[in-house]
């Protein structure tokens, strides 16, 4: 019904356009009466309309402002001088001759006339009043940089970017501004060329074999970067509130290249590439371990490094051919790429292949008709180790290396694999040859979008998008002597995923004199569908023993029980946006959005989500317009609300099952199962509310040698969904419900840059940009919320982190270690104590960019202080390790820890996070060749990334966060041997036809 009523007044309003076509300019836009009108049009260097340049006569002071096709009216006699001004670009100066002109624009020395990419749309920089930045890939794209999450490493204020693995093609986790959710995660909303994607997992995730379970890859690494165009963060409320149920963690919007104006052109990246270990992790050597040993019981001989023998060096290459086309009336751009990636850890690896197609059509007179498609399609295969975060005191494949005695050999002395004959420690070599995960994913995302002008300054948008992806996982352990499912076992998990997206929505541009308007309103439908199935055998056949179960799953062993899911949920939306400015000196953007969604109860179906921003361009004022050093002052204020939908589908309904634990013999013989409550009914339940506001400046001075923002924000979670206790008589123990607690995350956000040389030949740009964070927790109805579960010997249910209030989300509870008696005994606290810390309270980047000719010279540093984690890796390399064979933490025995101590949970793990890292380097060089007309340029280049990180925690990489949450909360600042990062050196070239 809401669409066909669109589609209506669509038809009815493009009616009303086509009989109105001839009439003139004056019955839509105001005009001074006096003088002959000059009619003209003021276009940038692309040839694109501005709106909004500002026309006046420097003889009669008349003025005017150009509309949403930069067309202009305005009375002038012959010779009379025009100024038109327009913030970014250079004022210009023309005289009438005539009764039409044409006024090309050229780029000033400033940022502020670029177009930055908004929701459901695009506004100039000088017009934005909410906290958003946007990134041209060319100033990202640096290194390898495998998901487009990964390459706002370091560039943005108030965004901290976390590994929870560094395994090829592995998740990582984005906070913007904080963590907002106890339960529901912190990820922000992405949206590929239009198309909000679900953070749901699109492939399959690993079954435990014994060594736990393993994480579903990233959703984001089917695209390819090289593809991408434009990165946009939306920070705060007001920026995030048109994405409305979505937006409380932030949106990045991601837009992938299209065909520009000019000669067609071909262009073929490549790099290729080696990745080691960024650190090791400071294990006794051989000769260490045997000095360390009580007896040589358990010196064996041998002189191993077992971290050494699982690392390589990883080999990776990159081929992306891509060609882009104007035409007189539309564009496109298609590209073709693979990846192919070698983990430094051995078994591991990554192969993407990518197609791309951007195409642009116009239709009919003076392109009243747009017609865009987007599509790309990715084939991913990887294979990994097993490395789950779930494995609890038996430990993992990370675990079992740095654990292994360095007196042991590799293979014994018939050329096998030693048998260490352990129980929950073993060869991890000889796991690795016994283990066979592979997956592969196919994923297709596109959308078609239709742009119609209907009347002069109203358009109509149509944008019908699809995500659709299969997944096919294959899990393999054959029968092996370790006790880790020793007969053998094969699993098959098939994942698949489809999301659509339907959308209407209306633009409405305005310019009178000094007023310009944006009005917007719409509608959108998406749809998410998930199925999920696993099988497999048990006691398989013995390795080579015949075809792999992976192709013959029937080929021998006993059958799992198959099992499967499927799921559905729905997101519908009514969405307006105002956009008002009043002579470039005062903005205003409100927005509402409401979202109702088939994940939240009958009785709060829908959600409602205002912002309101208003700015203040402070340049445009007479105070200021004569101090040459100012060359843009901008104040801006919102508020603003967004939500948060990321809780399990159907919480809000009762579920029940049959038991034949609680039936009965109704007929003394018979056995009739009985029903089963496992989820109390809570109609009642709905979105976690965020609340931001924010204040925020703008300035360029000195003519761009200093230019940034100031940034001042409070964002507060409220009504957090929880599983808590249900009250008495309930049919159920807990019941998922909203409680009124409050999230608290507050700080400010710099950024600085400089152009400090800006010549022909010659010139250096470096940027600066930090954050500060501070988190409470307030309000909460339960005393304490545990999360990190720590695995260990004798640990199971032990946890690391606590929520309660007056403290911040993830701050760890335990003991606190004092140090050591005399006789190396640990000390530890009476009680256990809150430490705060899991999250940094202040994250920086640095960037530069130096270019001398044809030569140029990048250099990026992150780093961040104020956190800590918890090394649950260091807790399985305790002292007492040296008692059962096990290798053990250098620094336990320097400290002379008594082989004795207990495994306990206490600050004795808990480490600062705090480094510097000199993110990427890369030194290139562009050659042009005169005798070669059909080659643009050549650029070659040298590039390393993660070249050296200073810090002092102990583990290998200050910068992760391992998934170990407890009871569905979000685990903070637990480490446990996570597959470490790369140090990488790439050389590449970019070729140009």
């Amino acid at each position: 019904m809401n669409i066909r009523f669109l589609l209506m007044v669509g038809v009815w309003l493009s009616c009303i356009s086509f009989s109105r076509a001839n009439m003139p300019d004056h019955y839509m836009y105001h005009q001074v009466a006096s003088g002959e009108p000059v009619k003209g049009t003021v276009i940038g260097p692309d040839g694109t309309p501005i709106a909004g340049a500002t026309v006046k006569s420097l003889s009669t002071k008349q003025m005017t402002t150009t509309n949403e096709k930069g067309e202009f009216t305005l009375p002038a006699t012959d010779g009379e001088k025009l100024m038109i001004t327009v913030v970014g670009y250079s004022d210009q100066e023309v005289t009438v001759s005539g009764t039409s002109l044409k006024v090309t624009m050229t780029i000033g020395n400033s940022q502020l006339g670029e177009a930055v990419v908004i929701g459901y749309g695009s506004r100039r920089k000088s017009d934005l009043t909410g906290a958003l930045v946007q990134l041209k890939a060319d100033n990202i794209r640096q290194g390898v940089t495998i998901s487009a999450d990964n390459m706002l490493q370091g560039k943005v204020s108030g965004v901290r970017i976390a590994q929870s693995s560094g395994e090829p093609g592995a998740g990582v986790d984005v906070f913007i501004r904080g963590v907002g959710s106890i339960r529901s995660g912190s990820t922000p909303l992405f949206v590929v060329d239009g198309v909000p994607l679900s953070n749901d997992n699109v492939s399959a995730g690993s079954p435990d074999l014994g060594m736990g379970s393993t994480d579903a890859k990233n959703p984001l690494n089917f695209l390819n970067t090289s593809d991408i165009e434009t990165i946009t963060v939306l920070k705060d409320a007001s920026a995030a509130a048109i994405y409305g149920a979505r937006g409380s963690n932030g949106v990045v919007l991601i837009t992938t290249k299209r065909g520009k104006k000019g000669d067609p052109s071909l262009t073929y990246d490549t790099y290729v590439g080696t990745s080691s270990v960024i650190r090791k992790i400071r294990v006794l050597t051989a000769s260490e371990y045997r000095k360390a040993l009580p007896s040589p019981t358990f010196d064996h001989g041998g002189n191993t490094d077992w971290q050494d023998a699982i690392f390589r060096n990883g080999f990776i290459q990159n081929h992306n051919l891509s060609f882009a086309k104007t035409t007189a009336t539309g564009s496109f751009n298609a590209s073709l790429s693979r990846l192919d990636q070698n983990g430094i850890v051995k078994n591991s690896d990554f192969n993407r292949t990518t197609a791309r197609l951007n195409a642009e059509e116009s239709f009919f007179d003076n392109k009243r008709l747009i017609v865009k498609m987007n599509l790309t399609a990715s084939n991913i295969d990887e294979s990994g180790i097993p490395n789950g975060n779930t494995a609890g005191s038996d430990g993992q494949f990370m675990m079992y290396a740095l654990m292994a005695n360095p007196t042991r050999t590799i293979y014994d002395s018939t050329g096998k694999y030693t048998n260490f004959n352990m129980i929950q420690l073993f060869n991890p070599l000889y796991v690795l040859s016994v283990y066979d995960d592979r997956t592969n994913t196919f994923r297709v995302l596109g959308n078609v979008e239709a742009t119609l002008r209907l009347l002069p300054g109203l358009t109509y948008r149509f944008n019908l998008g699809l995500d659709k992806s299969t997944s096919e996982r294959n899990t393999t352990i054959y029968p092996n002597v370790t006790d880790r499912t020793p007969q053998g076992e094969y699993v098959q998990n098939d994942l698949k995923y489809l999301t659509t997206l339907l959308e209407h929505y209306l633009t409405y541009n305005l310019a009178i004199q000094k007023h310009q308007v944006e009005v917007l309103g719409g509608f959108s439908y998406q749809k998410f569908n998930a199925a999920g199935t696993a099988f497999g055998m048990q006691n398989i056949a013995a390795q080579n023993a015949g075809v792999p179960p992976m192709y013959n799953p029937g080929y021998s062993g006993t059958p799992i029980s198959p099992s499967g899911y499927a799921q559905e949920n729905e997101l519908q939306s009514y969405f307006g946006r105002l956009n008002y400015n009043y002579d470039n000196r005062f903005l205003l953007t409100a927005s509402m959005r409401a979202d109702g969604s088939t994940r939240f109860g009958a009785n709060n179906k829908y959600g409602y989500f205002p912002s309101f921003a208003a700015g203040w361009n402070l340049t445009r004022e007479s105070f200021l317009q004569n101090v040459s050093a100012i060359r843009s002052l901008k104040l801006r204020a919102s508020w603003g609300q967004t939500g948060n939908q990321e809780v399990p589908n159907k919480i809000t309904q009762a579920s029940y099952s049959l038991s034949t634990a609680s039936g009965y013999y109704l007929d003394g013989t018979n056995l009739v199962n009985g029903l089963v409550v496992n989820r109390t009914a809570n109609p009642n339940l709905k979105w976690e509310l965020v609340e931001q506001y924010n204040v925020g400046l703008d300035f360029e001075l000195f003519r761009n040698k200093l230019y940034g923002s100031l940034e001042y924000y409070n964002k507060t979670t409220k009504d957090p969904i929880l599983n808590i206790p249900s009250q008495p008589l309930s049919p159920t123990s807990t019941v998922w419900a909203n409680v009124p607690g409050q999230i608290v995350n507050k700080g400010f956000e710099l950024t600085l840059g400089s152009q400090l040389i800006s010549r022909k030949d010659l010139s250096l740009t470096v940027d600066v940009n930090g954050s500060t964070l501070k988190n409470t927790i307030k309000g909460l109805p339960v005393s304490q919320l545990f999360s990190g579960s720590i695995s260990g010997p004798g640990l199971s249910g032990v946890t690391a982190n606590i929520y309660t209030n007056g403290y911040a989300a993830g701050s760890f509870y335990m003991l606190n270690h004092l140090g050591y008696d005399q006789n190396g005994k640990d000390i530890f606290s009476a009680n256990k104590q809150i430490f705060q810390g899991a999250i940094p309270t202040f994250n920086f980047g640095f960037n530069s960019l130096l270019r001398y000719k044809t030569l140029d010279l990048g250099i990026s540093f992150i780093g961040q202080t104020g956190g800590y984690l918890f090394n649950n890796t260091a807790l399985e390399l305790n002292i007492n390790n040296l008692s059962t064979d096990r290798n053990v933490l250098k620094k336990y025995v320097d400290a002379h820890a008594n082989l004795g101590n207990p495994v306990t949970v206490s600050s004795l793990y808990l480490e600062k996070s705090d480094f510097l890292r000199l993110n990427n380097l890369r030194l290139g060089n562009t050659f042009t060749f005169k005798q070669l007309p059909w080659m643009q340029s050549f650029n070659l280049y040298v590039s390393a990334q993660n070249l050296f990180t200073i810090t002092k925690y102990s583990g290998y990489d200050p910068l992760v966060n391992t998934d170990k949450n407890a009871n569905g909360n979000q685990s903070l600042g637990v480490d446990y041997a996570t597959y470490p990062a790369a140090k990488t050196f790439l050389l590449g070239a970019t070729i140009k036809f």
